[in-house]
C-alpha cells in the first residue's frame, strides 16, 4: 500500500492522532503513490463501494461506516452528435460525490480513537461529514459561511451536528475552523486529510466497470481543493499500474471563471494562484481560492495529460437549466461539468465522461 508523508519534509504519517498538516513543517500530507488495486482483492461480499476496501489503506480496526455510497449510474447524453456519459455522483446517500471521502474519513477517525471532530464547508462535505459522523455516533461542529446555500445547512442541522455560520466569503470559515483545530480539537478536514482520496477514486474503479472493463477517452470534473479530480486520477493510475488499463484518459478540470486558481496556475504557474480573487458564483462547490490538492493535481495532469478550463456564469447558469430539461436535476457545481462538455466534446477523446457531482436539492436561488 501507498504511505502517507508530508510533500515537504515526507515525514510519514503518524501512528496516533489525526494531524491535518505535518508537525515538523506544516506541510500537506499525502500518498506517495497511486492506490493498489486488484480484482483478486475486489470484496464482492462487501456492500456498495467497500467491495474496494483493500484499497484504502485502513489503519487497523477501522470499521465499515456506510449509507450505500457508490455503485451510482451511468447516464449517457449526446453533444453534437458525440457520445457523452454522466456518472451521476449525485445520486450518492447525501446528494454528492463527498460522500465517498467522508465514509473512509469517518471510519479512520475511528479507528484511531476519534470521537469529536471539526470540520469547514461550502455545504456538501459539511452535510455528507455530518450524515457520516452521525451513522458513526461521531459529534462535529461544521463551519460554514453565511452564504452557503440554504437546503445544505438544514440538511448538516438535521444529521445533528453543531453549525457554525461565518460571515464573509468561503475562506473565513475556514480561518474560523483552524481557530479551532489550533486548541487540539480534531479538524477532520476533507482538503487537508489524504484519506478520503481513496474512496474517491472508486469512481474510477467504477467507470472502469460500466464501460466493460475499459478506460474512457476524458474524465471532466469540477475542480475546488482539487481533491474529486485527484481521486480520479490516482484510481486510473491505480488500473494502469496493475495492468488492467493501457493509457489513462484525458482529464478536464473546470471552474467556475470568477474564481479559478488552477486554470491559471495551470496556464502561467504557481504564482499565478496568488491574485485570483474570490468571486461570486452560482458554482459555490467550487469558490476556493487557496485549493490545497492543487500542486499534487497540477503535478498529476501535466504528466498524463490534460486542461483546466473556466466558466462563465452565463454559461453556469445555462448549462444548468439545460441540464434540468434534460430530467436532470443538478446543482450549480455540477453544471460546471455540462458547459465545458459543450465548448469542448469536438476536442476531446472518446468517450467522455462528465462528473455530475451534487444534487439540485442542494440549491435554492436567493432571488
Amino acid at each position: 500500500m501507498p504511505a502517507i508523508r508530508c510533500v515537504d519534509c515526507a515525514q510519514p504519517y503518524p501512528d496516533n492522532g489525526v494531524p491535518f498538516r505535518c508537525p515538523s513543517c506544516g506541510g500537506v500530507f499525502d500518498y506517495d503513490d497511486a492506490p493498489s488495486f486488484s480484482l483478486e482483492s475486489v470484496q464482492n461480499h462487501l456492500p456498495g463501494y467497500w467491495r474496494y476496501r483493500q484499497t484504502f489503506g485502513l489503519v487497523e480496526g477501522a470499521p465499515i461506516v456506510t449509507l450505500g455510497e457508490g455503485n451510482t449510474p451511468l447516464l449517457w447524453e449526446v453533444v453534437e452528435d458525440q457520445p457523452v456519459a454522466l456518472k451521476m455522483e449525485s445520486m450518492n446517500p447525501s446528494g454528492s460525490y463527498k460522500d465517498r471521502g467522508s465514509a473512509v474519513l469517518v471510519s479512520q477517525l475511528l479507528g484511531r480513537g476519534v470521537s469529536e471532530a471539526v470540520e469547514d464547508s461550502s455545504g456538501n462535505a459539511g452535510a455528507s461529514f455530518a450524515a457520516y459522523a452521525a451513522r458513526a455516533g461521531l459529534r462535529c461542529r461544521i463551519y460554514v459561511p453565511e452564504s452557503a446555500s440554504g437546503p445544505k445547512r438544514r440538511q448538516i442541522e438535521m444529521y445533528g451536528a453543531d453549525l457554525i455560520a461565518v460571515a464573509g466569503p468561503r475562506s473565513e470559515a475556514a480561518r474560523a475552523v483552524l481557530a479551532e483545530a489550533e486548541k487540539g480539537v480534531p479538524y477532520a478536514s476533507h482538503a487537508y486529510l489524504p484519506f478520503g482520496l481513496m474512496g474517491i477514486a472508486t469512481i474510477a474503479y467504477e467507470v472502469w466497470e460500466q464501460l466493460g472493463r475499459k478506460a474512457p477517452g476524458s474524465i471532466i470534473a469540477p475542480v475546488g481543493h482539487g481533491g474529486l479530480l485527484l481521486g480520479i486520477v490516482r484510481g486510473f493510475s491505480a488500473l494502469k499500474k496493475a495492468g488492467y488499463i493501457e493509457r489513462v484518459p484525458y482529464y478536464v478540470g473546470v471552474q467556475a471563471a470568477a474564481c479559478d486558481p488552477v486554470v491559471r496556475a495551470f496556464q502561467h504557474g504557481l504564482r499565478a494562484m496568488e491574485t485570483v480573487g474570490e468571486g461570486s458564483t452560482l458554482a459555490e462547490g467550487v469558490r476556493v481560492r487557496q485549493p490545497v490538492r492543487a500542486k499534487a493535481l497540477l503535478s498529476e495532469i501535466q504528466q498524463s495529460g490534460g486542461d483546466f478550463v473556466a466558466i462563465e456564469e452565463r454559461e453556469i447558469f445555462e448549462s444548468y437549466v439545460d441540464l434540468g430539461r434534460r430530467g436532470l436535476y443538478v446543482e450549480p457545481t455540477s453544471a460546471l461539468v455540462w458547459a465545458a462538455a459543450q465548448k469542448r466534446v469536438k476536442e476531446l477523446p472518446q468517450p467522455a465522461v462528465a462528473v455530475i457531482s451534487g444534487i439540485g436539492l442542494k440549491y435554492y436561488p436567493s432571488n
